[in-house]
């Protein structure tokens, strides 16, 4: 079966993923003479540094997420396919999707990453990962679960498994979570449950390495420190997470934790497909690209973004880092390579990209944040209201930056929202057991050749 799509005259671009890199090229090429094909697992874009929010009942998942249909209604040669992408065959310019087959003339991967678990079955079994809206709802979830649980529990031991959060990770996204969830420990317990001791409450944060947000300056990831201790997050270091097993996080030096609210964001690797494999993955099973993006010895195939790893820009010959920027702006030069090639330009057309830094920024609470913009440094309010402002005006739909700055603005001023629902979606039989069908299809060679249009 393929995907329901009529062929024009037009040559097609295949889009895999619709995030930061993957929206902004779709966008970009929806203008040119070229017909764009979005492929995406969902049919929202979500705005992946806000997703923290979600998980501490900060902000409404709507807030973030904006419909790919609505976002594309008056782009006449555009169209998008929620599917997963299975395979591609690159001798037959054939992408293998959930939903079917599609052929291409450019196929370019912008899926990102997915969380890594190095190969730990019960840590992959039992973490709570953080890199996706629904990921973030199910800690909602869980953390609002376990608070109501632990009202109600028969035995001390079983209530402080219940309010110890163990978060693993000490990068932006494990710092932010952090420090999202000591606020709430501190403002919004002591009056949504003030039956109970909001002291029972304990954040750890557990780094591998020796200080946070390695990916900044020594100052930065020192002031971050200071910040999330003085809210009372009990950050360690040097802490290798080995298993968990009985409710308790296990680590290399013996020490164990206990707890039922286990996060795990230290790490990830790139979304994996058939098809592209071997020598053509690097560190973290990123897809190897050259200057242009391209992947090497596969014709129109390209990849962007955290899926990529692209070692020939001279100022970082290890890789770009994993970030919503180096997707961005790969994306943007992508669009104007690909129309270019299409249009019959050679190598030396065609512009090789390089990444210019525009900076970093972690946010741990109320006017606590860091802020590295170049040689500019900067930390606590007036990083904090930089990064609220550099954040908003990132976001999608004039109504989203409306709630969300409702939001932030209500919740500065009484420290109080009304998002703290504990809800699950339950999907009709049909749906579940389609997905179901989907999920357990085989998608082979014997498959692409074998099916019927």
């Amino acid at each position: 079966m393929s995907i329901n799509i009529k062929r024009n005259q037009l040559k097609r671009v295949v889009i895999v993923g619709g995030g930061l890199g993957g929206l902004r090229l779709a966008e970009d090429l929806s203008k040119a003479n070229l017909q764009v094909v979005l492929i995406d697992k969902n049919n929202f874009h979500q705005f992946p540094p806000l997703i923290y929010q979600i998980a501490s009942a900060g902000i409404d998942p709507s807030s973030i997420s904006f419909p790919f249909r609505q976002i594309f209604r008056k782009r006449k040669n555009f169209y998008f396919r929620m599917a997963e992408a299975r395979a591609v065959f690159p001798d037959k310019k054939i992408l293998q999707t959930s939903i079917g087959k599609i052929e291409y003339d450019y196929l370019v991967f912008a899926a990102g990453t997915t969380t890594n678990f190095y190969g730990n079955a019960n840590i992959e079994k039992w973490a709570i990962p953080m890199k996706t809206v629904s990921e973030a709802m199910g800690l909602r979830n869980a953390v609002l679960s376990n608070l109501e649980r632990a009202l109600t529990c028969a035995t001390e031991e079983e209530r402080q498994e219940l309010l110890n959060v163990v978060i693993v990770g000490g990068g932006a996204t494990g710092v932010e979570i952090a420090g999202a969830l000591s606020e709430m420990k501190r403002y919004v317990i002591p009056y949504d449950y003030p039956d109970m001791d909001s002291s029972l409450m304990h954040i750890y944060l557990l780094e591998a390495g020796d200080r946070l947000l390695a990916g900044m300056s020594q100052d930065s990831s020192k002031k971050a420190y200071d910040f999330l201790t003085s809210m009372g997050v009990d950050v360690q270091f040097g802490k290798m997470v080995t298993d968990y097993k009985d409710h308790k996080v296990l680590m290399k030096d013996g020490q164990e934790i206990p707890t039922r609210t286990f996060l795990w964001v230290s790490g990830v690797k790139a979304q994996p497909i058939t098809g592209i494999e071997g020598d053509h993955l690097g560190r973290g099973f990123r897809i190897v690209v050259d200057e242009f993006n391209r992947i090497p010895g596969m014709d129109g195939l390209f990849a962007i973004g955290d899926q990529c790893i692209q070692t020939t820009d001279p100022a970082y010959p290890g890789g770009h880092p994993q970030l919503a920027q180096v997707a961005i702006q790969q994306a943007a030069l992508l669009a104007k390579n690909i129309q270019k090639i299409a249009e019959g330009a050679d190598d030396t057309q065609l512009k090789p990209f390089r990444y210019k830094n525009l900076g970093s920024m972690a946010t741990i609470g109320r006017h606590k944040a860091v802020v590295e913009l170049g040689k500019f440094h900067s930390q606590g309010f007036f990083a904090w209201v930089l990064w609220l402002v550099v954040h908003l005006r990132s976001i999608l739909g004039v109504k989203n930056k409306v709630m969300v700055l409702l939001n932030w603005l209500w919740k500065y001023v009484s420290y109080n929202d009304s998002i703290r629902m504990i809800t699950y979606a339950t999907k009709p039989k049909e749906v579940r057991d389609r997905l179901k069908r989907e999920q357990t299809t085989h998608l082979g060679t014997d498959l692409l050749e074998n099916e019927e249009d």
